[in-house]
Order: C-alpha cells, then structure tokens, then sequence
C-alpha cells in the first residue's frame, strides 16, 4: 500500500467520524478524537506490522560492542 494510500484511508476515517459527530463544542474535543483515533490504528492495524526488521539493527550494535570491548 502506498504511503499516500495510507493517509487517504486515515482522513477518511477521521472526516467520517467527525460527520457522526457533528459538531464540536471546542477545538480540543476534536484533537481528542483525532489523538484517539490515530492511537487505535497505531496499536492495532499498523502498529503490528513491520516492513523493516528492526532486530537486526540490534545485532549489528551488539557485534560493534564486542569489536569495541
């Protein structure tokens, strides 16, 4: 999926919960949804994939501390 698939599927979210919602009484209720809804994607759709294997850039940096000590 394209990056700018990604924050298309996002805004879509957000303008479709903000539709449900109406009318906002203040500028930081609307922050609060949007943090919120941001946090769910994170922890749960995209949060759990990852497309680079980070675990190797740790061994990399145990095996420059072994060279070094």
């Amino acid at each position: 999926m394209e990056t700018n698939d990604r924050i298309e599927r996002i805004n879509r979210e957000i303008r479709g919960r903000t539709r449900v919602v109406g009318t906002f009484p203040n500028g930081n209720s609307t922050l609060m949804l949007v943090t919120a809804r941001l946090m769910y994607i994170a922890e749960h759709e995209w949060g759990k994939r990852r497309h680079l294997d980070m675990s190797k850039l740790g061994e990399i940096d145990e095996l420059k501390g072994k060279a070094e000590g």
